[in-house]
């Protein structure tokens, strides 16, 4: 007994022992006692949402809730333990016993803020399973966006207690500060606040979701993501276009996807010279045509819309069902082929672009 009471660095053996014997229980039972709490957390996390994997829940909360543990015993255990004399020196008016305790109270808060944020993960992952299972895509990407939010605002918190807590500096005459220094940046980043604002306004306002075909400007693609400073379009191209989110809120923008029906519209110029009968026969052919495919059309219109000086313009227009492009153009083809089949039965000829070109000879006499 009288080796674990000799003092080395000013502290007994004894203490060395049973510090080191916490750290090494600690370091064996860490994953049972981390897998335990986080079992705890499940079931009471369980009973507001049902249908949880558990696995997902342990993949992102286990291994920070670990290290917190590990960090937290640590930090108590040497804390039992006398700072040695000999190690003592102080750096820039501060104590090597104090920056070690500052030192420790760090890694604590950075595991805890580390801990919050996954946990933050996995109720938003719980959040987008249950979206997953409604018709209604805007909250996906809600969902994402008040994730990524929140951790913004989580390690803001985390950065401003470190420096409370490490430093000693006052969070309130630190929030003044970071006030006018925010003032100043706000002024510097107008444009990035204004898209701020916009990703808001098209999360509530929700003129269109991830997922969503949209004609802006000369942009024609599927919304991808939308961030806080803008939104990814991927093109009929394969390439990714971002664009302001105020420049989304400012435009006008054309959602196809929440369209109700799909509207063809071909022109056809007879010759002058088809006479009246020919030219009533071949409207009334069409009209069957389209009326022959009324399952597949929603309406439909033929008519004669204009004579000029070049023929008889005919515009043809109908409207179908909400369908996927592909088969969209499969049916305009079948009506495009038929109506050319109509005009080689019918003999119809189209009209020709004609152009007079008058050459005036101008001779004078002396």
């Amino acid at each position: 007994m009288d080796f674990l009471n000799q003092i080395y660095f000013d502290n007994s053996i004894e203490a060395y022992c049973i510090v080191a014997g916490s750290i090494l229980l600690m370091l064996i039972l860490k994953r049972y006692l981390s897998r335990t709490i986080a079992s705890l957390m499940f079931r009471a996390t369980q009973r507001i949402w049902k249908g949880i994997e558990k696995n997902s829940f342990n993949d992102l909360v286990v291994s920070p809730l670990e290290w917190f543990l590990l960090i937290l015993v640590i930090v108590f255990s040497f804390d039992k333990l006398n700072f040695p004399t000999a190690w003592q020196f102080t750096l820039y008016g501060h104590g090597s016993e104090e920056i070690l305790n500052k030192m420790g109270i760090g890694l604590i808060i950075i595991a805890f803020t580390w801990l919050l944020l996954r946990m933050i993960d996995f109720i938003a992952l719980v959040l987008e399973l249950k979206a997953s299972n409604q018709q209604e895509k805007s909250k996906d990407q809600l969902i994402v966006f008040f994730r990524d939010f929140l951790k913004v605002i989580i390690t803001i918190a985390g950065l401003l207690l470190l420096i409370k807590a490490c430093f000693n500096q006052p969070v309130g005459n630190l929030l003044t500060s970071l006030s006018i220094v925010g003032a100043v940046l706000a002024l510097a980043a107008k444009e990035s606040l204004e898209n701020l604002i916009a990703s808001f306004i098209i999360f509530f306002d929700k003129p269109f979701a991830t997922g969503d075909i949209l004609k802006v400007n000369a942009i024609t693609g599927v919304v991808e993501q939308i961030g806080l400073r803008s939104t990814r379009i991927r093109t009929a191209d394969k390439t990714i276009v971002t664009v302001p989110n105020k420049q989304m809120v400012d435009s006008v923008v054309d959602n196809w996807s929440m369209r109700t029906h799909r509207r063809a519209e071909m022109k056809l110029e007879l010759s002058s010279s088809t006479a009246s009968s020919d030219a009533t026969a071949f409207i009334q052919a069409i009209k069957n045509l389209l009326q022959e495919k009324g399952d597949q059309l929603s309406s439909s219109s033929v008519y004669l819309s204009e004579i000029n000086k070049n023929g008889l313009l005919i515009t043809i227009e109908f409207f179908t069902q909400e369908l996927n492009l592909d088969a969209f153009n499969l049916l305009k083809e079948s009506i495009n082929f038929s109506i050319k089949q109509i005009l080689e039965t019918r003999q119809l000829s189209m009209a020709a672009a004609t152009a007079s070109v008058t050459i005036i000879n101008e001779s004078k006499e002396d």
